[in-house]
């Protein structure tokens, strides 16, 4: 029987770009490789898509796209390709067929729904989300109004468009009448913590904004919750489940970019410290909101436990971080499914949506 050949897609135009090389490599690495063929296609920061074809240290250091066998690659639109076209020096090309693509990109260009259009297009089956809850899960507002309708409680919140910084002062003021200090500064647009701040006086909100403005045309802007950082890991098409929640202990005051990929000193507990009905309902709602934004494949659901027991949804995450040590991975091993097996359960649900 022949290997299902699949193309894992790593790099990105994005902020995100050294996250997704962490998370490729360690997928790469564990890819089960009795039943699946593995195709690396990395795209550079200027956007530059090439077949590669050496080791997976070289993806981790960021070295692969100075392999000197890289060559030019693209997805083909053409559906009777369902493939990937290397173009040769020479002007000539090669068709690779392709079964499956893992994009195992993080954040905008991405995350985001537009490599996911791409290979509908294409007609390839994709792992994760499709391209519109892609796109509503990367939009912060979008999955704020969704949620709301859906009654999911969420922090109160107000989104921004780039001309507000023209007109702060009034903006400033409907931020403190509506949620107070300290808020939140999100770019809405944006993952792994990149571009958001803390703000706890209006001096502090606008050069929050001036930042989060950096990564997005949008910004959101959350009031403060206090509680524990709690994650649940949903798996599934028609009928998907949750695993077993986990709790972050973050290193910094809230759980940045920093403590998540560079200091590393952040705490998980798995399970989280919770009790069991609050267990339940921490699963209960992530399938809720996962069915809710139309996800399919694999979300990670972030929350907040207060210390009265309330429950808030943070975000949803459909490319989350996917080393074997991210809490996605983590939160799977610990319900009994382990690393290799999820990969190869992602797969096989991403072929059979495109069957079905």
């Amino acid at each position: 029987m022949s290997k299902i050949r699949v193309a894992v897609l790593f790099g990105g135009v994005s902020s995100e770009h050294e996250v997704s090389l962490m998370s490729a490599s360690s997928v790469i690495r564990n890819i089960p490789r009795e039943k699946y063929e593995v195709v690396c296609i990395g795209i550079t920061k200027k956007g530059r898509w090439l077949y590669y074809p050496g080791s997976v240290e070289q993806i981790e250091s960021g070295e692969w796209e100075r392999h000197p066998d890289c060559t030019t690659a693209v997805i083909s639109p053409d559906r009777s390709h369902r493939g990937i076209l290397k173009l040769m020096d020479d002007g000539s090309y090669n068709l690779l067929k392709i079964d499956c693509v893992f994009p195992v990109l993080h954040g905008k260009n991405g995350e985001d729904g537009t490599i996911q259009g791409m290979l509908a297009v294409a007609g390839i089956p994709c792992v994760g989300c499709d391209t519109l809850s892609s796109a509503d899960c990367m939009d912060k507002e979008i999955t704020h109004i969704l949620l709301d309708t859906a009654g999911i409680p969420t922090a109160r919140w107000l989104a921004f468009g780039r001309p507000v910084l023209a007109a702060f002062e009034e903006a400033a003021r409907q931020v403190e009448e509506t949620l107070g200090y300290p808020v939140f500064v999100k770019p809405a647009n944006a993952g792994s913590s990149v571009g958001v701040n803390k703000a706890d006086n209006r001096a502090e909100l606008k050069e929050a904004m001036k930042i989060a403005f950096t990564h997005d045309q949008k910004v959101l802007v959350e009031e403060r919750i206090f509680g524990r950082e709690v994650e649940c890991a949903v798996l599934g098409n028609d009928s998907p489940a949750a695993a077993l929640p986990g709790e972050i202990t973050s290193c910094n005051e809230f759980y940045d970019y920093d403590a998540k990929y560079i200091l590393g000193d952040s705490v998980l507990h798995i399970p989280a410290r919770v009790t069991d009905e609050q267990a339940e309902l921490l699963r209960q709602t992530a399938v809720k909101a996962f069915v809710r934004m139309g996800c399919s494949g694999l979300a990670r659901v972030d929350f907040f436990v207060q210390d009265d027991g309330k429950i808030l949804l943070n975000e949803l995450n459909t490319i989350p971080g996917f080393t074997s040590i991210s809490m996605y991975a983590k939160l799977w091993e610990a319900s009994g499914i382990p690393y290799s097996e999820l990969i190869d359960r992602l797969i096989t649900l991403a072929i059979e949506r495109a069957d079905s």
